[in-house]
């Protein structure tokens, strides 16, 4: 699966419309949660019976039936979704909160989901129509994006951002994406860090951008405007639309690092080892949760399996256990503190701490890879597919104005 994003160009009004079907999209989800809650759901078909039920109760919730009715069953798989992962978590016993499906209250950052109807695009593949009662009307796409290489039926779904900047179309393509790749003869074990992103058993370092560090004065002073403002004044919003896209800028710089990053690692390499981190629960430890969190490390390991899938080179994730700690020649236990940066052990070996790890972590998935010939590992989040460029800049070729040929 590919996903490409353009931005949405129209009127205010039609942006109103939207926001419109992103605000049923989650009353839908919530209803579902709140009718499962009370025992009236108890399996998917359940839930698309519920959407039903809400769109013919036209006295009680006219706006309901406004929203297509592929977009009504897209909202409900999202409910169940969150319904079926707890239902998971309980059953793995896994420790502390099982997640719980929780009510979606108003955000800035929302979407609205149609699948195969809903929408139609122009035969120039530059504007977008979305045919709901909703009547959001002709939209252009803002994008460097041609969907002209894919045909209209391999679109499973479009999906309506909100950000702080704006919004925007994500098309969902069925798409398998391939390249080919020479064989490089080199492989690498990588270990994340703070000081530098990572260490490859090479001893080469990456250093960490922190893009959040850098920009942090902006974003502290953009938070002391934004609580001075009166709640409810249309000061705070502005004040609030301008933090958020701070922090939307932040994060984009980082997710286009990360891409980049992971993608030269892949193309350079014909075997990738990492180590399987929690990084949930690292971000528990208050001292160190910024610089994590600044750091992506998830990011950058869903962006290295990705490629890894493009251009077939194995990704294997090894547990970090001992890790620093075991010596890489001769395997004994040399305990270190976490200021401790070089690692020495009886055997005469002194060699940089985390360049030590990064050989402990190619050796174990060289392990791994001789019980498991040909396993590699799988994206765990859930989610779909990425692609390279999924937040597109505006090109000159997409600026042109034409006309809407519908």
């Amino acid at each position: 699966m590919l996903i490409y994003e353009m931005k949405l160009k129209g009127l205010d009004d039609q942006y109103g419309r939207l926001d419109a079907a992103i605000r049923t999209g989650r009353f839908i989800r919530n209803s579902i949660i709140r009718a499962w809650i009370d025992g009236e759901i108890r399996g998917r078909n359940d839930a698309y019976k519920y959407c039903k039920k809400l769109s013919d109760n036209k006295e009680q919730f006219p706006w309901v039936n406004k929203l297509n009715s592929m977009a009504r069953q897209a909202h409900a798989e999202r409910a169940w979704f969150a319904i079926s992962r707890f239902y998971d978590n309980c059953k793995k016993q896994i420790k502390g909160k099982k997640g719980f499906p929780q009510f979606k209250k108003y955000q800035v950052r929302a979407s609205v989901e149609y699948k195969t109807s809903g929408w139609k695009l122009s035969e120039c593949r530059k504007y977008i129509t979305f045919t709901d009662k909703f009547k959001a009307g002709i939209f252009r796409l803002w994008g460097s994006r041609d969907l002209h290489y894919y045909q209209i039926s391999q679109i499973n779904r479009v999906r309506v951002v909100r950000r702080h900047d704006g919004y925007y179309a994500q098309f969902l393509i069925n798409h398998t994406r391939e390249e080919k790749k020479d064989l490089s003869n080199k492989q690498s074990g990588l270990d994340v860090g703070l000081t530098h992103f990572y260490t490859d058993n090479h001893g080469f370092k990456v250093d960490n951008p922190r893009f959040l560090r850098r920009d942090m004065k902006r974003i502290k002073k953009l938070q002391r405007r934004l609580s001075r403002c009166e709640k409810g004044s249309l000061n705070r919003k502005k004040a609030r639309n301008r933090l958020g896209r701070a922090h939307l800028s932040v994060s984009r710089r980082r997710n286009d690092w990360a891409c980049k990053l992971a993608r030269r690692v892949i193309q350079s390499n014909d075997l990738v080892a990492i180590e399987n981190l929690r990084v949930r629960n690292m971000i528990k430890n208050h001292k160190l949760a910024k610089s994590i969190s600044d750091a992506a490390w998830s990011k950058f390991r869903e962006w290295l399996e990705y490629f890894g899938r493009v251009y077939g080179v194995p990704v294997v994730a090894v547990e970090p256990a001992y890790t620093s700690i075991n010596c890489s020649s001769c395997g004994a236990k040399v305990a270190k503190s976490l200021s401790s940066r070089t690692h020495q052990c009886g055997c005469g070996l002194v060699l940089d701490r985390d360049e030590n790890a990064a050989i402990n972590i190619l050796q174990a998935a060289l392990k791994k890879l001789s019980t498991t010939v040909g396993q590699t590992e799988s994206n765990d989040s859930g989610e779909f597919d990425l692609c390279c460029g999924q937040e597109t800049a505006s090109s000159k070729s997409s600026r042109r104005k034409s006309k809407p040929n519908q």
